[in-house]
């Protein structure tokens, strides 16, 4: 199976932790830093989307993990997006709130992360909660 990424709010961390693992080039092809909603947009998450439900919700993940996937032609896509901090945007939206998800064509599986570090922490936390996301869903349990 291979693999890409859609990251927002980690700016590339999962891809680098992915990359520390040898032989991750047999399976992980490459990813995409999204952080501005332009550029959700042109790997194809609707504005409609981000509009409705803004950048941080389960809505946009969920589009960012299947656009990466389409993107990329991979057959999985993982994503993230979130508020790394240290403020939050709104009440509603605080820091450490991220959604992270897995893409595949059967189908989408999401999480939602409250996260209490600061905002190196709350990044590395996310990366690393995408990555057990994944491996549970490789292995059937997500």
């Amino acid at each position: 199976m291979t693999l890409a990424t859609g990251e927002s709010s980690a700016g590339g961390l999962i891809g680098h932790l992915l990359t520390e693992v040898p032989g991750s080039s047999q399976v992980f092809v490459g990813g995409a830093v999204v952080y501005h909603n332009r550029l959700k947009e042109e790997i194809g998450v609707s504005s409609q989307t981000l509009e409705r439900h803004g950048a941080v919700s389960k809505e946009t993940v969920e589009e960012m993990a299947t656009a990466t996937r389409r993107w990329a032609g991979t057959d999985i896509g993982l994503a993230e997006t979130g508020i790394a901090g240290p403020k939050g945007v709104s009440e509603d939206r605080p820091a450490g709130l991220f959604f992270i998800a897995v893409a595949s064509a059967d189908g989408v599986v999401s999480e939602r992360l409250m996260l209490d570090g600061d905002r190196s922490q709350n990044k590395l936390h996310c990366a690393e909660s995408a990555l057990r996301l994944l491996l549970r869903y490789v292995e059937g349990d997500a």
